[in-house]
């Protein structure tokens, strides 16, 4: 027996083992492949070959057509409309931030990014709700003796109103952009400018705004492909209003005709993704025609506004309080009434719809523990698959491993409804082996957030990783250690805080998405997105309001919760840092 046991035992040592590091870069190319590359492949040639033959001409026909025509101009419209007032609230903002002595910045900044993190669907109905009869704005001009809308009458309700709607709510991505291409704007130059003379604002269209170009047009193109694929904003205006737009007509498409309009949708989600596509590229070629870079590290310069410091610190919060609080304030009144419309007063106040929201709608409930649920495993997917990520693309940089990421940034640059698409093309079948279809399950709904989400946490965590010292992981690998060792006991501990910064990310974001699940739910797998919009079309504002209050109420938590990580946290990794 022992003589068989030594035998055994040596062979077992003359066995090859399994190099964990390969296969878990398998499984990374395995996950990423199947939910990300494979759907937006099918996605293509579903648009361009529907019976699995090329078919050019329906394609020209149907991009022909005056529908796809009128949708796609609305869409280029309000993006580009919206992307320049973006640009110029969000460059304001980020220079009164980043160079000039305003201050109580930190709570100006997070009251300024706050919007960003609100559901759009939410911000649309809290606006809708700030321009109804009833609300705080139409009391005031009342008191005041001032015309006000007609009963019936919503200026929101137009082309004009989806643009300016657009515009204010994607600012915050120019200004985050800018604020970090400001920081590096040396002082050394506007010192010699200012001695040789140099008025403010020839400083500011010669130096500044020169220097910050990159940072701008990178912003541009954020803001440009977030306006194109906003569902929220579109669908609750747009539609109500009758202008149509790309976005709205692949939902408008599958909730009339349901998986036989595929083949179509497919089209308008291509469509969509050429657009934002072409919008990103024009955007980085416009930002980097001249070479704007500064050598060493550059000294942070600051301008006095001098004696018009508090005028420009009172209208900074006087936007606050138009922008923000305006129609949050409006949002709150109507969930607190029973009735859309409705002055706040004693005999009106009600904490019903807030009981419906919670207790007394199991349909609402059931959205939000859906949503929950797979929000959390979202995050906790993707947070492992970020920290494994993320060590490949900062010590083991090859072309396979630069391919699995340029694919995450690929799918969470597109809009998430051609993630929903290309996600409900991909899995409509039932999967081989298997013979199971995640169509109308919360599983199709999932694979959607793991192919969407992951560059957002895979961000920071790599911000993490440029910490770490790699003489660390070489030192563990000499004395022996494995890889899944040395990830355990060495990195993964020195970079959890920025995962987990990541993960709350995807966790706000998650948790109140629309663009991606609103179709790809059911009524058997509601989210709590999408479900602001159907109350709203359903007649139930008030209802619809105390929901958005809730939702508000978790973000700002979820943020707290992220702020109180700050100080273990690389600088910058949280957007409403200073």
């Amino acid at each position: 027996m022992s003589v068989l046991s030594n035998e055994w035992r040596s062979a077992a040592r003359k066995a090859p083992r399994v190099n964990s590091e390969r296969l878990i870069l398998a499984l990374m190319v395995l996950l990423i492949g199947l939910l990300s590359v494979a759907p937006l492949m099918r996605l293509v040639w579903t648009a361009i070959a529907p019976n699995g033959v090329p078919d050019i001409a329906r394609l020209t026909r149907l991009l022909a057509s005056d529908r796809v025509l009128i949708a796609s101009g609305n869409t280029l419209l309000i993006a580009l409309s919206s992307t320049l007032i973006s640009v110029v609230l969000g460059t304001a903002a980020a220079w009164l931030v980043a160079l000039s002595d305003l201050r109580a910045k930190t709570a100006w900044v997070f009251a300024f990014i706050l919007p960003l993190m609100i559901p759009p669907q939410v911000t649309a109905l809290a606006w809708l709700q700030a321009l109804a009869p009833g609300s705080p704005l139409a009391l005031l001009f009342a008191t005041l003796g001032l015309p006000w809308f007609a009963p019936g009458e919503q200026p929101l309700y137009s082309l004009t109103g989806i643009v300016l709607l657009l515009g204010t709510h994607n600012a915050p991505l120019v200004f985050l952009t800018v604020r970090a291409g400001l920081r590096r704007l040396p002082a050394d130059l506007v010192e010699a400018a200012q001695a040789s003379g140099a008025s403010r604002a020839r400083i500011l269209f010669t130096i500044v705004l020169p220097l910050a170009r990159p940072a701008i047009f990178a912003g541009a193109a954020l803001t440009f492909v977030a306006a194109a694929g906003n569902f929220g904003i579109q669908a609750m205006l747009g539609i109500p209003a009758r202008v149509p737009t790309l976005i709205t007509l692949v939902y408008q498409q599958l909730n009339g005709i349901g998986p036989g309009a595929l083949p179509n949708t497919a089209v308008y989600a291509l469509l969509i993704a050429v657009i934002t596509l072409a919008g990103m590229a024009a955007s980085a070629w416009l930002g980097g025609r001249h070479d704007v870079r500064v050598n060493g590290a550059p000294r942070l310069w600051q301008q006095s506004l001098g004696r018009g410091r508090i005028a420009v610190e009172g209208v900074a919060w006087l936007w606050m309080a138009l922008t923000l609080l305006l129609p949050l304030s409006a949002l709150l009144i109507t969930a607190l009434t029973s009735g859309f419309g409705q002055a706040l007063r004693w005999q009106t106040l009600t904490l019903e719809n807030f009981h419906a929201a919670l207790w007394g709608y199991p349909a609402v409930r059931h959205a939000f523990f859906t949503s929950l649920g797979l929000t959390t495993l979202t995050a906790l997917i993707l947070t492992v698959c970020a920290l494994f990520l993320a060590y490949f693309l900062s010590w083991r940089r090859t072309k396979l491993v630069r391919g699995l990421w340029l694919a995450s940034e690929l799918t969470y640059a597109l809009p998430g409804i051609v993630t929903g698409v290309a996600a409900m093309l991909f899995f409509l079948r039932p999967l081989p082996i298997v013979n199971i279809s995640l169509y109308g399950t919360v599983w199709i709904i999932l694979a959607a957030y793991l192919a969407n989400f992951l560059a957002l946490v895979l961000r920071p965590t790599l911000a993490g990783f440029a910490q770490l010292e790699p003489a660390l992981d070489e030192a563990a690998r000499l004395c022996g250690a494995g890889f899944l060792r040395r990830m355990r006991d060495i990195l993964l501990p020195l970079a959890a805080p920025s995962a987990l910064a990541g993960s709350v990310l995807v966790f706000l974001t998650a948790l109140n998405e629309i663009q991606v699940s609103v179709l790809l739910v059911t009524s058997q797998t509601q989210t709590i997105g999408p479900t602001i919009v159907f109350l709203d079309e359903g007649g139930s504002a008030s209802l619809a309001a105390a929901v958005g209050c809730l939702m508000i109420v978790v973000v700002c938590l979820l943020m707290a919760l992220a702020t109180c990580l700050t100080r273990r946290l690389p600088h910058g990794t949280l957007p409403w840092q200073t």
